[in-house]
């Protein structure tokens, strides 16, 4: 059983790197956030002021961090950094266009999407709270906390933009945005919990 599934959590994608504005890969790319990258992160944290955040779990990665530092100043709490959370390595793709990506391959020194699933879950496995939780990290973390609780279409979310996982009536996960698309504007967070 993951400690983590047994109540609704957040998620935030981080902000926009130079990377994620060129349309490249990033991966593994250890890119810091863009200016509107951090205005991203600051909207974020406008959205999340009045969420009850126990704690913060991030991916040790430079622009997931910058994505959740304004949010943990406003909350006081710390930032724990989860290596698992960390964006898949494409090995060779990395700064390519988007369009040579192949999900189901394995790119020369990159990492395979078998490994990356096991990396994601076993990190998921190892958020202890306090709960409820916030999870900072990329896409590729998104997509993987995604197959694991839903059989639904996934699309990919926007950098900077927050989002809540939470069971509905019939105990089914569903995630639903909080933020405005790329997180621009601030915008009144449902109730939760």
């Amino acid at each position: 059983m993951i400690p983590l599934l047994q109540q609704p959590f957040w998620f935030l994608r981080h902000g926009q790197t130079a990377s994620n504005a060129a349309g490249t890969i990033g991966g593994a790319t250890d890119l810091p956030l863009t200016d509107e990258g951090r205005a991203q992160a600051e909207a974020a944290a406008a959205v999340a002021r009045d969420l009850p955040i126990a704690s913060i779990w991030c991916s040790p990665l430079q622009r997931a961090q910058e994505t959740a530092a304004p949010i943990a100043r406003q909350a006081g709490l710390p930032v724990r950094l989860l290596p698992g959370l960390q964006e898949r390595n494409w090995g060779i793709w990395e700064g390519q266009p988007r369009d040579v990506l192949v999900r189901d391959a394995t790119p020369e020194g990159g990492e395979g999407p078998e490994a990356f699933r096991n990396r994601v879950r076993a990190a998921l496995t190892a958020i202890t709270g306090p709960f409820p939780v916030l999870i900072v990290g990329h896409s590729g973390t998104a997509r993987e906390i995604h197959a694991l609780l839903s059989d639904g279409p996934f699309r990919r979310p926007t950098n900077g933009e927050l989002s809540v996982w939470q069971k509905d009536p019939d105990a089914l996960w569903k995630n639903r945005m909080l933020s405005p698309k790329g997180c621009n504007a601030a915008v009144k967070a449902p109730e939760m919990l």
